[in-house]
């Protein structure tokens, strides 16, 4: 999808979505046999989102949508949660997950390499500091990275569970 395309599609649907109590993760056109929109959302609270969170994203996305008709052609809606081994999308990510390992792939090489997997030691002004799993330190500035998620360990699995049971 072309960058303007998920900044308009994101700037439409985010408002409604913060005043629900969610927060927008991602979009994404994923082009293939039926085009299909996902939106990707998580819950503010941070408590884990249900069947009907995505009914209800579902619904104001759709009529969003409708009204704005930013998308030529048919497509499907998919609305979800970032699940366990979420990207990482915005900077805020990085700074919220800081301890747990993570994989990042750069848009140009950055020391050398386009490809890191570590654990995420800190943030410094807009650089992400790894520790790669060769037990280098990299330097990554996020503006540089392409793409980036969570790694599934016990750790975050561990994590993940104690927020689940904080919800009941």
């Amino acid at each position: 999808m072309e960058h303007t395309l998920h900044d308009r599609i994101s700037a439409i649907i985010a408002p409604s979505l913060e005043g629900m109590g969610y927060r927008l993760v991602q979009v994404r056109m994923m082009e293939g046999g039926r085009r299909t929109l996902q939106v990707m959302a998580e819950r503010v609270d941070g408590k884990n989102m249900t069947v009907d969170d995505c009914a209800n994203i579902s619904h104001s996305v759709s009529a969003l949508l409708d009204v704005e008709d930013p998308i030529q052609g048919a497509y499907i809606l998919e609305v979800s949660s970032p699940g366990i081994d979420r990207p990482l999308v915005k900077f805020d990510d990085f700074v919220r997950f800081t301890g747990f390992e993570a994989k990042l792939e750069t848009k140009m090489p950055v020391e050398a390499r386009r490809r890191f997997k570590g654990r995420i030691e800190k943030t410094e002004g807009e650089d992400i500091i790894m520790r790669t799993v060769e037990g280098v330190q990299a330097r990554i500035p996020f503006h540089m990275v392409q793409s980036a998620k969570l790694v599934l360990t016990d750790e975050l699995i561990d994590w993940h569970g104690k927020a689940a049971a904080a919800d009941n």
